[in-house]
């Protein structure tokens, strides 16, 4: 139990994070000049390791675990349930918070009961991939009686298998689909990572084979968006045998960080004062320091994700902030985590376009991005330019933002069933033309993850578009 002074330590410095970021909160973005300036601070105030291929067997290389102490637990919501009638001070911070797994799980029951599909919930035992105690995943499952090859998601930082709601109807038609809440995250277990960024990444990746071992998948088609996209390239990078085909969506983590970010703007003191303030918090401690105060943030900073819900989730106004607030306003595992894997919050430490060219060859490779997004698209025309002999395309999908799958949903969804449909075939589909960002919009290299970017909701600054058309696979499909 920390001591009386460290966590009044804490509380005031949450507090004065939160009086620095809750001015742009009803905001959602800050103007973009500013923007920019808040990542080159934000990154220049970090220290990223220098690129040395040596280091990545610490990541994918074998270990025998079998021989380390693993003690068995409850999962998460039964041991939540066993835990009310215990006191502790993470218990009281939870009371000024108002949340706990089981209105986590009421607000997940909520959201998830605008879907016509039927689906299984249900945990999945790890084992001690973190630690010495067992930790279980929370898992979703669609159509398993199918034989076509399945489909498995990983959500982004901050989200969990909520956020697929506008996709499992239609992907799920033909296959099995199964959705996790990646570990430290949403459901799942919580357990404490380490603070080593490689060794963070190899549990993430152990956590998520240790889950495919106990569904019994052999290969799968294996979609990820945002950090979800970097696990998932990582698992394909160590365990290529189970993956039929790798798709990213809007994928974090993958540039590398300029060196002359620091030199680009000349920064007034209160700026680099703030860059340093903020350097040690989580990026959405701000949420768990607002306590009852946390759900009408989330509203006030996202009201273009309730609009990219509201046409097929009923009173999405309150049910995707509140889904949200339960999913982070509790014990921050995975965003720590994140956090130790991140640099300045644009950038991974060990961005993932160094270590592609380790990727088997021959294993097909669709990146899907939005438009709109911040996130930067040039690492998929890397890709498909140092992998010559392999399968990758990549597809733009106009009017959506770093949310591609939920912004245009319809597209998203086309694009994923043919790469299953192919799978199913063995064949691979046609290859998108080469594109270039639009003319005109900022470079998604200058856009910066604000507060309410963080959240993996990102303030795309939807406007009513008119209707366009993308092709795939020889079939128009219309952009909402």
């Amino acid at each position: 139990m920390p001591s009386t002074l460290t966590t009044t330590a804490v509380y005031l410095s949450s507090f004065l994070l939160l009086l620095l970021l809750l001015p742009h909160s009803g905001q959602g973005e800050l103007q973009p000049e500013e923007v920019r300036q808040w990542k080159a601070a934000l990154a220049a105030s970090i220290d990223i390791p220098p690129y040395n291929q040596s280091l990545w067997p610490l990541i994918y290389e074998d270990r025998n675990t079998s021989d380390l102490p693993c003690i068995a637990t409850l999962d998460p919501e039964a041991a939540d349930e066993c835990s009310h009638n215990t006191t502790s001070w993470f218990g009281s911070w939870l009371r000024w918070c108002p949340t706990s797994l089981s209105l986590l799980r009421e607000a997940e029951k909520v959201l998830l009961s605008n879907l016509k599909s039927s689906y299984t919930g249900r945990y999945v035992s790890v084992g001690c991939v973190v630690g010495e105690k067992e930790s279980h995943v929370w898992t979703l499952s669609f159509n398993e009686d199918s034989d076509n090859v399945p489909l498995v998601l990983l959500h982004g930082f901050g989200s969990g298998v909520g956020l697929w709601c506008l996709n499992f109807d239609s992907l799920a038609a033909n296959r099995p689909v199964y959705a996790i809440d990646i570990l430290g995250f949403g459901r799942s277990s919580r357990p404490a990572f380490t603070k080593d960024p490689l060794e963070a990444e190899r549990e993430f990746i152990m956590s998520i084979d240790g889950w495919r071992e106990k569904i019994g998948l052999e290969k799968f088609i294996l979609l990820g968006h945002s950090f979800g996209g970097f696990l998932a390239a990582a698992y394909a990078i160590k365990h290529p045998e189970r993956v039929e085909h790798l798709v990213l969506a809007d994928p974090w983590g993958f540039p590398e960080r300029p060196l002359d970010v620091g030199d680009r703007y000349k920064f007034p003191l209160w700026v680099k004062a703030v860059a340093a303030i903020l350097r040690p918090f989580n990026p959405l401690s701000v949420i768990r320091t607002a306590g009852p105060f946390g759900p009408n943030i989330l509203k006030k900073a996202r009201p273009d994700l309730i609009r990219k819900f509201s046409g097929m989730v009923r009173d999405a106004e309150e049910v995707i902030p509140n889904y949200l607030y339960h999913c982070n306003a509790q014990d921050p595992s995975g965003e720590s985590a994140f956090h130790t894997l991140m640099a300045g919050f644009g950038w991974a430490k060990y961005p993932m376009i160094q270590r592609m060219d380790s990727l088997r060859k021959g294993l097909p490779i669709t990146l899907i991005y939005g438009a709109r997004s911040w996130v930067d698209h040039d690492p998929g025309f890397q890709i498909k330019y140092m992998r010559k002999d392999t399968f990758v395309d990549v597809k733009v999908i106009q009017g959506a933002g770093h949310h591609v799958y939920a912004d245009r949903a319809q597209s998203f969804n086309a694009i994923v069933n043919n790469i299953g449909h192919h799978s199913d075939n063995g064949t691979l589909p046609q290859l998108a033309p080469d594109s270039e960002e639009a003319e005109g919009q900022v470079s998604s290299r200058d856009v910066a993850v604000t507060l309410s970017s963080m959240i993996n909701v990102r303030n795309d600054n939807m406007r009513d578009e008119p209707i366009v058309t993308t092709e795939v696979n020889g079939v128009d499909d219309e952009v909402d």
